[in-house]
């Protein structure tokens, strides 16, 4: 009996340290699938049809691979969550985890916000811009006007070099700058300080609020980004005159903003797979671009879309306005100190191109011109 008693205590004791270890067995994987089920709120700041939006769901798809169920992003179009112009406010605050726009659309808490997205025309070209972020400074820049001049709380990364921007879409071709006086035209960032000080009467809206707006009359001209968003967002169903090559938007590039506190609370890896899909990205956009642009310009021209070259005249004047814009926002510190670091980089990286890199021109015209 007493042997049986034993034995029973040892079945007893040993049956609990089991169910105990099968207790922790269970909790475990229903841990891990909690972690799995985690998903992140990351709204762009585009319509849901534009190339842009497609760019971020490309970011997004890098993310969510590379992540292997870590990690999860749930990409939401413009106005999902906030409106184009608001979702830093929401990353911020928590109701986004994070979101895919440009720094200009920000530019209203800090004017040097925009020096990160559309910068003056220094001669260089927007990838020449991510490399003065990588290697120039401009990331230290970047986080220290977001977290110490701001005191935001966000980290983020540029992305995607944007080639240079259209004039945009006029009632009629523009072949003189004084047709610009008085005009009711929209444009985002420094870009609205530079026409504004050509004469320009400038309004500010996110992407998919143009065409309706140039369509009711409140806007005369405006211009987005490149011609296959312009084609999707409908601007040949206002306009049929489409000025290219402009100095307002020479090298702009995209931005990834996260909510800083949930970003740091990311285990190392996880980080590091968000930055490294933020430069893969970035490459792949570059080259999508390259094959989308070209065929919406030609499909534009197919459809009676009128193709102007602005005039060098206009180029100039823009220049000339540029040199004032610089002047006056000079005045703020912090501002000055980005110029700085953002003319030193590009007076020898684009003096290096030009030195190393043949005309491309004198071929191209040699093999296609005819």
């Amino acid at each position: 009996m007493t042997k049986s008693r034993s034995t029973r205590r040892s079945f007893l004791k040993t049956g609990a340290v089991a169910a105990a270890t099968g207790a922790v067995a269970v909790a475990m994987p229903a841990v891990a699938r909690a972690q799995e089920a985690s998903v992140w709120k990351f709204q762009s700041t585009w319509p849901a049809k534009d190339i842009f939006h497609e760019f971020a769901s490309d970011f997004v798809t890098r993310v969510n691979e590379m992540g292997g169920g870590r990690l999860k992003f749930e990409l939401l179009a413009a106005g999902a969550v906030a409106k184009p112009l608001e979702v830093q406010d929401a990353v911020i605050a928590g109701t986004l985890d994070g979101a895919h726009g440009v720094t200009a659309y920000w530019y209203g808490k800090h004017k040097s916000a925009s020096l990160f997205g559309t910068p003056p025309a220094w001669g260089w070209r927007a990838n020449q811009m991510i490399g003065w972020m990588k290697y120039g400074g401009g990331q230290e820049l970047y986080d220290e006007l977001v977290q110490n001049v701001l005191g935001l709380n966000l980290v983020g990364f540029l992305t995607g070099p944007m080639p240079t921007q259209p004039l945009g879409w006029f009632k009629s071709e523009i072949t003189d700058a004084a047709q610009l006086t008085g005009l009711k035209y929209r444009t985002v960032g420094l870009s609205a300080d530079l026409f504004k000080t050509m004469g320009a009467a400038v309004t500010i809206m996110g992407g998919g609020e143009i065409v309706p707006a140039m369509d009711r009359g409140l806007l005369d001209a405006a211009e987005f980004n490149n011609p296959t968003s312009d084609k999707l967002l409908g601007f040949p169903d206002v306009s049929k005159d489409y000025m290219l090559q402009s100095y307002h938007q020479a090298a702009e590039c995209f931005e990834v903003i996260l909510n800083k506190s949930k970003f740091e609370a990311l285990a190392p890896d996880l980080q590091s797979i968000i930055k490294y899909a933020v430069e893969s990205s970035s490459q792949d956009m570059s080259w999508k671009a390259m094959d989308r642009y070209s065929k919406s310009l030609t499909e534009l021209r197919e459809a009676g879309v009128n193709i102007h070259k602005t005039p060098d005249s206009v180029l100039q004047a823009q220049l000339a306005a540029w040199d004032k814009v610089i002047e006056a926002q000079s005045a703020e510190p912090f501002f000055a100190k980005v110029i700085e670091s953002q003319k030193a980089w590009a007076k020898r990286v684009v003096a290096t191109q030009f030195d190393m890199e043949v005309d491309q021109r004198m071929a191209y015209d040699h093999f296609f011109k005819a």
